[in-house]
């Protein structure tokens, strides 16, 4: 009763008339975990900033744009792969899962970092790689040589007969020495599968994540979850029939190395794992965070399973990567929400992730013109969303030659075919600022080529400028801290082919209502049906770099004009007296 008693003295002596359910609709939500409500933001270490100028970034330069994070809103930081390893796959085949890999610094710089970030009240997120390690490993050296203990860490088969003499055949047609065996690798060959079922190394990767736990991460993201487990009699996996190409990793419908019931299972078993800590070492809550482009369905299982065991507090989202593209109408993202809210466990939240480092860039894959639209659409929707370094200023994909491309997938297809592969173009070096090397290094060359726009699309650029897409998204960020945003429900409706419009709502507080313009024509539309009880007019939050708006300028609620590819946030304001009330109430909310 502590808000009714203080809160309604204080309402008592400013406007008698208002009733105590103003400050206060039982019916909804008043709090939300750090993480529900959190941006995060994704760095790709080797490109964010280097501190010591040998052209690949490290984690001192990541701590010394730490205020940069903290000024545009974000909330948590997660860094891919940062370990030791030979960097065939740029990090993610790991010779050492408790070791910091030399070109980012040592385990000391890594130690200042998680300090530095606590001091800004920045959450620090590891990339968890479970699925295999390098073949430099220590357990793969040991595993390959039938070392006492280590001889089933990996996944080793004799192989079949071969009827013509010889060394046998490979055990089966999945995508894969000493051992005279062969082992199972799903990626590179130099990343072989670690066995999960076998207790010793289940038990060392839980160890692994004890040990970052104990440096003060604040959470995990997990890699290429859905690989974890495979049959264990080896059958051939169907042809999918959607190509011919053989070597495509399409080519085979993945029923017995991906999705396996055995997965999940292991993503609860972490999920114990990490609340068991959170138990006896208190502190806000840690995360789990999974990567799995896998069908709803099973999408569905990683919230929880259907006897109440927790698993993964945000199973990423891709579904605005994967299921919308230049061509899309503004009902297929609204298919997006409406299909993830579906599978939404009770008392769970969303989560929206528009980019990553391994698919091309927001502007270059969905439009330039559309940036600022798109951004306002994933930080508009309800729950956590996820940035990729770059996209809050509207970086695109650089252009790298055939002789610069160093990413293997792209170096495997050869230098006809390697553009189609290539995920380097979505890696070149951010961009601070218009001066040599985009501002990312003191060196005179970068690992890779920086972008070739760096001099007009950089952060620097776009502080000083009056209207930019950093300030549009910083704007967005602001927005996010409304009780509206953290806590309102959310609707998504296509009022045409190309109009979007997200809005959000919270009884007796602000209304918001992002449209957006997809297209390349003037729409007129009225936002009367929108939510209930509008007012005749709105006003202009947030607008686009494009924008014929102005911030605090109204509009008529029922004639509202968009430009080609214009998006804005138009609020509705709540009645005065209702307004000095709700501010009164808004510190017992947290």
């Amino acid at each position: 009763m502590a808000c009714f008693n203080r809160c309604s003295l204080l309402c008592t002596l400013l406007i008698v008339s208002v009733s105590f359910v103003a400050c206060l609709d039982l019916t909804e939500p008043t709090s939300r975990d750090w993480w529900e409500k959190a941006a995060f933001y994704q760095i790709y270490p080797r490109s964010y900033m280097d501190s010591d100028g040998d052209g690949v970034g490290d984690l001192n330069g990541i701590a010394s744009k730490l205020p940069y994070l903290k000024s545009i809103g974000v909330k948590a930081f997660w860094m891919s792969p940062i370990y030791k390893s030979p960097m065939v796959d740029f990090g993610y085949d790991i010779s050492d899962f408790r070791d910091i890999h030399e070109e980012f610094g040592t385990m000391a710089d890594f130690e200042r970092l998680v300090e530095q970030a606590r001091a800004l009240d920045l959450k620090v997120i590891m990339d968890f790689v479970p699925n295999h390690s390098s073949n430099l490993h220590e357990w793969f050296v040991k595993s390959e040589n039938r070392e006492a203990g280590f001889e089933d860490y990996y996944v080793w088969n004799d192989g079949k007969v071969n009827p013509a003499g010889g060394r046998n055949l490979p055990p089966n047609n999945w995508w894969s020495d000493i051992r005279q065996q062969y082992y199972l690798h799903q990626f590179t060959v130099e990343q072989p599968d670690l066995n999960y079922r076998n207790p010793k190394v289940v038990q060392e990767m839980k160890d692994v994540l004890l040990f970052w736990l104990d440096k003060g991460v604040d959470g995990f993201r997990i890699d290429a979850v859905p690989t974890l487990f495979e049959d264990t009699e080896l059958r051939d996996e169907p042809p999918s029939g959607t190509t011919d190409d053989t070597e495509d990793t399409n080519y085979l419908r993945h029923i017995y190395t991906q999705d396996l019931p055995e997965t999940v299972e292991m993503v609860y078993e972490w999920r114990e794992l990490i609340d068991a800590y959170q138990s006896a070492h208190g502190g806000e809550t840690r995360v789990i965070m999974t990567e799995a482009y896998s069908t709803l369905d099973v999408i569905k299982t990683y919230y929880q399973s259907t006897s109440g065991r927790l698993g993964s507090h945000m199973p990423f989202n891709f579904r605005l990567i994967t299921e919308v593209d230049n061509d899309s109408k503004a009902s297929d993202y609204v298919k997006v929400v409406q299909d993830w809210m579906a599978i939404l466990p009770a008392g769970q939240v969303p989560n929206w992730v528009m980019g990553n480092h391994d698919r091309p860039r927001v502007g270059t894959r969905l439009g330039e013109e559309r940036i600022d639209a798109l951004n306002m659409l994933l930080l508009s929707l309800s729950g956590a969303s996820v940035t990729y370094q770059g996209e809050e200023i509207g970086m695109t994909d650089g252009y790298v030659s055939w002789a610069d491309t160093v990413d293997p997938a792209a170096c495997n297809a050869g230098e006809e075919l390697y553009a189609e592969k290539s995920r380097d173009p979505c890696r070149t070096p951010f961009q601070w600022d218009g001066t040599a090397m985009a501002g990312f290094t003191t060196g005179s060359k970068t690992w890779l080529p920086v972008g070739e726009r760096y001099q007009e699309v950089n952060v620097f650029v776009q502080e000083q400028a009056e209207k930019s897409h950093l300030k549009v998204y910083r704007s967005m960020m602001e927005l996010r801290k409304s009780r509206t945003y953290q806590l309102g429900t959310v609707k998504a409706i296509a009022l045409k082919d190309s109009v979007l419009a997200v809005v959000r709502e919270l009884t007796n507080f602000s209304t918001y209502i992002t449209l957006a313009n997809l297209g390349g024509q003037v729409e007129v539309i009225s936002a009367v049906a929108l939510a209930d009880r509008l007012p005749g007019k709105l006003y202009f939050d947030v607008v686009s770099v494009g924008s014929h708006n102005i911030r605090g300028g109204s509009v008529a609620t029922k004639d509202i004009v968009l430009l080609p590819n214009e998006a804005f946030v138009l609020k509705a304001r709540v009645a005065p007296v209702e307004k000095v009330y709700s501010s009164v109430c808004d510190s017992w909310f947290e």
